[in-house]
């Protein structure tokens, strides 16, 4: 069932150390493989000269079928092993949606969901990602462990805590206390109250961590496969975080502070890049805020190579940045304006006017840009038929 999924190249060999670690993705390898997040956690744990990582994902609609006729277990992609086998099943979940796959993926695997039934038998489970840090409680009676914040600053400490857990007699989860960015959800006693509220009861509080300096830890496709999403372009981030604002946008804010790679590190990442796919993609939550994007930009189509971004910031677009873009091959622009009315967008904090946004387009067009693909959110609060119409 594992040869169904077959890397292309990159850094897919899994470590040697004696911690065996199951990096789970809750849903399809293809969607997996184009997370930076998902790559990243990957590389980091196995370069890590105690760990040995191994990758599962929900299987498609016919291994699925295959799975559930034989019984044959879930087993990972790198060695065929099974999934109870591990020390350690780490979740990488960035969308809530992902959630409603656990039950299978765990029943798959023959692990039991839910903390209270497991035993000292079976792997630890621990939640990270974008959700774990965004909001970590309906995973609270699943994981062992949540590491609440980027995995750059947090694993070095947790793998070596985690280290200390598997070679003690009598392990216990209070090994990982006090480690920064650490949550155990089994110490906090959540009460409800009759309106609702919740009143969790913790000792101490813990604070979201995040990587300082991005040039310290390289974040681009380490893996490639052209049948994945995005399969035919290197990705790269750019940067974290966004100055912005906007009050819809988790990312936004989970990721502040705003941090930009230098151009020289961004540089050797897409020379890795250029040597597998002619086309750089560029990701971000605020690409064109990059203070050097222009340069970039440049030295990409300067390498012979093309350039794709996440989305372009309409007010920070200029007609020389639509020139590189077209020069770099891009045939469809993403732009956000959000909403329809001026209303909406001052109210959502976006901050574009209807000239800002009409100005970005004419100048998209002027450079041959043609194809222009429109965000709009529906139905936000005090929203009436004038906004929609608009």
């Amino acid at each position: 069932l594992r040869h169904r999924y077959a890397d292309e190249s990159g850094l897919n060999t899994p470590g040697t150390g004696a911690l065996r670690i199951a990096l789970i993705y809750p849903n399809g390898y293809n969607q997996a493989m184009a997370n930076l997040g998902y790559q990243s956690v990957y590389q980091l744990f196995n370069k890590h000269p105690d760990c040995c990582c191994e990758r599962f994902f929900l299987p498609d609609k016919e291994d699925l079928l295959e799975h559930e006729k034989s019984g044959f277990p879930l087993s990972s992609l790198e060695t065929g092993s099974p999934l109870a086998e591990f020390d350690l099943i780490a979740l990488s979940i960035s969308f809530e949606n992902d959630y409603l796959n656990l039950p299978k993926i765990f029943e798959l695997g023959q692990v039991p969901l839910f903390r209270d039934q497991r035993t000292e038998d079976d792997p630890l489970v621990l939640f990270g990602g974008v959700c774990a840090f965004l909001n970590p409680e309906p995973l609270a009676e699943i994981a062992d462990i949540v590491a609440v914040g980027e995995a750059e600053p947090i694993l070095p400490g947790f793998i070596s805590a985690f280290k200390t857990y598997c070679s003690a007699k009598n392990p216990k989860l209070e090994f990982f206390n006090n480690l920064p960015g650490i949550y155990l959800p089994f110490q906090v006693d959540i009460q409800y109250a009759e309106d609702g509220t919740i009143a969790p009861l913790s000792t101490s509080p813990v604070m979201r961590v995040y990587l300082e300096d991005l040039d310290d830890s390289a974040s681009r496709s380490f893996i490639l496969n052209r049948e994945i999403e995005f399969g035919d372009m290197a990705l790269t981030e750019v940067m974290r975080g966004c100055s912005r604002g906007c009050r819809f946008c988790a990312a936004g804010y989970i990721y502040l502070p705003p941090r930009e790679r230098s151009l020289g590190n961004l540089l050797a990442q897409v020379d890795h890049g250029l040597c597998q796919r002619e086309r750089i993609g560029l990701v971000g939550a605020a690409v064109a805020d990059h203070t050097q994007i222009a340069e970039l930009q440049s030295e990409i189509v300067t390498r012979g190579g093309e350039v794709s971004v996440s989305s372009l910031r309409l007010d920070a677009l200029t007609g020389e940045e639509a020139m590189q873009l077209q020069a770099a091959g891009l045939k469809t622009v993403a732009i956000a304006p959000e909403a329809g009315s001026q209303r909406m967008r001052d109210l959502i904090n976006k901050n574009l006017d209807e000239e800002q946004i009409l100005n970005a387009v004419q100048l998209l067009a002027d450079a041959g840009l043609m194809n222009i693909k429109l965000y709009f959110l529906i139905g936000l609060p005090t929203e009436d038929d004038e906004d929609i119409e608009a």
